[in-house]
């Protein structure tokens, strides 16, 4: 049973590798000084891909740090540099959670992380780097009541405006999750937000990804605790939006990510199952409502694909990265001009 098992899970790596899309998939590292890492984030600066995780013994263990690596010319990426903790000027040390990495035009690299001992009580901190990830500003602790992206990048407006998805989690029983939405002109300088816009209850979502539905119109999608992916939209550029409702597509209440290629096709990475972590898909839409099923990049039982980070680069390419096992950052290449796809119907992924 143990070989036919081995030789399945060796015919599916093969057929992986064999798909036209897959350009390249590699390790970010083989080892690091830490038995756990999550919260994968990627960006593309003038000089290169960048992308960092928080690290540690365990998520919310007060030694979780946030973990920096660049690609180099060569391809090969950096060992990860210990970037930002959450040691505290009386010595007190909190655990880090979700950086995300975001490239303005025209500005410094952006990193924001929340600093806590839980969602419900931690605050945001952003630092910036002048140098593509090289080097990095002091911590600037975020407003009260601001925390950057909560989890998936920004999107930069046609105006300037940087605009982040973000939720709260209340320390309530059962807890609300609900989404909002923050903007700032000036690179982080001041804020303005949205209120939360459902009760958090009856949809408890949180952590959204931006899509660009064409002028005005942004769609936002993500995780519940509904066992669906999550939809809202806006008419104005974020400034409001309209109820949120859920979708086909199953969620087993962990992250996903989207992105919009520059050809308006839309991306969506996720677990498309209601329980576990495992399977790894892609799905793509052509108007953010009607999802087809493209590629499946892991499929083990029992075992943790999740938390995936997705960008598109100027040369057109699709650039993921997840956590491998809790144990590893993958980072996987696609050219999406090769990318096919397979009807859903009802939200169950094609045989």
């Amino acid at each position: 049973m143990k070989k036919l098992l081995c030789a399945l899970l060796v015919s599916a790596v093969s057929l992986q590798a064999a798909d036209p899309a897959i350009l390249t998939t590699e390790y970010i590292y083989d080892t690091g000084p830490y038995p756990q890492i999550h919260a994968t984030t990627i960006t593309e600066t003038p000089t290169g891909l960048v992308t960092a995780w928080f690290g540690g013994t365990a998520e919310k263990n007060p030694d979780v740090c946030i973990w920096v690596s660049r690609q180099l010319p060569d391809g090969k990426w950096t060992e990860g540099v210990e970037t930002a903790n959450g040691v505290q000027p009386d010595g007190t040390r909190h655990p880090t959670w979700n950086p995300v990495l975001f490239q303005p035009k025209d500005a410094p690299l952006m990193l924001f992380y929340k600093v806590g001992p839980s969602p419900s009580t931690w605050w945001g901190e952003l630092k910036t780097s002048t140098d593509g990830g090289k080097t990095w500003s002091a911590a600037q602790k975020l407003p009260k009541g601001i925390f950057g992206p909560i989890k998936n990048k920004p999107v930069q407006l046609a105006n300037g405006d940087i605009l982040c998805p973000t939720s709260n989690e209340t320390d309530t029983k059962p807890s609300a999750w609900a989404i909002y939405f923050e903007r700032t002109s000036d690179l982080g300088k001041t804020w303005t937000r949205t209120e939360l816009l459902h009760d958090g209850l009856k949809i408890s979502a949180i952590q959204p990804s931006l899509l660009f539905l064409g002028g005005d119109k942004i769609q936002a999608v993500g995780r519940t605790r509904q066992s669906k992916v999550f939809q809202i939209t806006s008419e104005d550029a974020g400034k409001t939006w309209g109820e949120i409702s859920l979708t086909d597509l199953p969620n087993p209440n962990s992250g996903t990510d989207a992105v919009t290629l520059a050809d308006g096709r839309h991306l969506l990475i996720y677990n498309h199952t209601a329980r576990g972590r495992s399977p790894l898909n892609l799905a793509v839409s052509k108007d953010g409502k009607t999802w087809e099923a493209a590629l499946t990049f892991e499929d083990e039982p029992k075992k943790e694909f999740s938390y995936p980070a997705i960008i598109q680069t100027k040369d057109g390419l699709v650039h993921i990265t997840y956590t491998w096992q809790r144990k590893k950052v993958k980072h996987i290449v696609l050219d999406p001009a090769k990318l096919t796809t397979k009807p859903m119907l009802n939200g169950e992924w094609p045989q």
